[in-house]
């Protein structure tokens, strides 16, 4: 699971479709998790952005990656975005 959007870099540079994924997610306690949300520009060169995030976990919930992207999809930036 990952998903695409076109993103501009903090130099100026704007990458078509960039390539976002969920990555090194882990658990903080009992209902949260942890992850970092890498981009790339085609998902298997190194990312160039990593934003690490952490949001309220539900134990009978979907699974915790599938929570960490609804959860980054209640941020305006990636609510247009295109799951892939």
């Amino acid at each position: 699971m990952a998903i695409r959007k076109t993103v501009t870099t903090p130099h100026g540079i704007e990458i078509r479709n960039a390539y976002h994924r969920v990555e090194s997610l882990s658990l903080v306690g009992k209902d949260k998790i942890k992850f970092h949300f890498r981009a790339s520009v085609d998902g298997t060169l190194p990312h160039f952005a990593d934003t690490e995030y952490q949001c309220t976990y539900l134990l009978d919930g979907d699974n915790p990656i599938r929570q960490a992207y609804k959860y980054l999809k209640t941020f305006d930036q990636y609510i247009d975005c295109e799951d892939c």
